[in-house]
């Protein structure tokens, strides 16, 4: 019996060790969350996402951004590196390119040149004639991690966003767990960089950000919309910003969306003046209840990854007006469309964006 108990007594010694010492890679950050929202007023519950109509993908999954072209295909980005481009009905689907990374987001620029932030290559451009093409990978000789998402400017000039400075996806497995150990750790190093194609030079617009996610441009080209995913707020940051940190107080820079129901990932511009966003999960108050708690926040990551909070599915897509007015919010909470990322308008349809479904998703309107 003693030598059952001692087996015993050594085995929880073990267990404790290792729960409170075993080496993780985060380093986390104190960080009250505020207290969430819950799903009312706005974000009302709803079954307007429920019944996708979908687009086969093949053997693809995650069309994780959408964009209808000046030559009338819509392309798409996937996990497996391929963008892929297709008739709006899906029909005629080929490979356009595969970039040998994981393009997150793109656009096209007044040459017609598709440009890329690749999570793992940095900022490309991909001509008509699919040549690829790095216009950047460092800022001030620090390399672009985790590009995430891009528009181009009327004026030609390129905005970015790069996630994280602390966890690159070729290093860590991949976009989703690079992003879930950024935003476990909260230390908050996601930036927006702007890419000159005239001076091919590349400079820092604002950080400090907690994973820095979708980026759009306002109607008159003088700010920038970004999803700070981490934090679940939308900033409106001057494209005169130069080395801005936000947490520091400036007229350059504020918060329009703020405290929102759920993590925001892309934006897209849509018509009449709207920009779409999509919440790629919900909140889960596990991790909310964490955010005070940067111990137990490491020792989350040393248990099986079964354990570890991620919240649960739920389809969830909004769009804002430049002032920060909710004007169209669409749920699914079955979830069966997973990890839903923005909406691509057009004028018939809603193509919804997602980061592993493996068809497309989209609605009449």
């Amino acid at each position: 019996m003693k030598k059952t108990l001692s087996v015993l007594g050594l085995l929880l010694l073990g267990a404790v060790a290792y729960l409170t010492l075993w080496p993780v890679p985060i380093t986390p950050v104190y960080w009250p969350a505020p207290t969430a929202p819950g799903y009312q007023g706005p974000h009302a519950v709803n079954n307007r996402l429920a019944n996708l109509k979908m687009i086969s993908l093949g053997d693809e999954e995650g069309p994780e951004h959408i964009v209808l072209a000046k030559d009338g295909k819509l392309y798409t980005t996937v996990l497996s590196g391929n963008i892929l481009r297709m008739n709006p009905d899906g029909s005629a689907r080929e490979v356009f390119v595969n970039t040998g990374g994981r393009v997150l987001g793109f656009d096209f620029d007044a040459a017609g040149n598709l440009i890329a932030a690749d999570s793992i290559k940095g900022l490309l451009s991909i001509a008509p004639d699919k040549q690829v093409t790095v216009l950047t990978d460092t800022v001030d000789t620090d390399p672009i991690r985790y590009a995430d998402a891009v528009v181009v400017a009327p004026s030609g000039k390129i905005y970015l966003t790069d996630a994280s400075t602390r966890f690159a996806p070729a290093a860590w497995g991949g976009t989703f767990e690079a992003s879930v150990l950024d935003i476990l750790e909260q230390s908050s190093t996601g930036r927006v960089l702007e890419y000159d194609p005239l001076t091919r030079a590349t400079r820092l617009v604002a950080k400090g950000l907690s994973f820095a996610n979708g980026v759009a441009l306002s109607q008159d080209g003088q700010s920038l919309f970004v999803n700070e995913t981490g934090k679940y707020r939308v900033w409106k940051i001057s494209v005169k910003a130069n080395r801005l940190d936000i947490s520091q107080a400036s007229p350059l820079a504020s918060v329009l969306l703020d405290n929102l129901p759920g993590y925001p990932d892309n934006l897209m511009r849509g018509l009449d003046g709207k920009i779409w966003m999509g919440l790629a999960k919900p909140r889960n108050p596990v991790i909310d209840k964490m955010g005070p708690q940067p111990f137990l926040r490491k020792v989350t990551l040393r248990l099986p990854r079964a354990l570890w909070p991620i919240p649960k599915a739920y389809g969830h897509v909004m769009a804002f007006t430049e002032d920060g007015k909710i004007v169209a919010d669409l749920q699914d909470p079955s979830g069966s469309y997973p990890e839903t990322t923005a909406v691509t308008e057009t004028a018939d349809r809603l193509y919804i964006q997602s980061l592993h479904a493996k068809g497309l998703g989209w609605l009449p309107k």
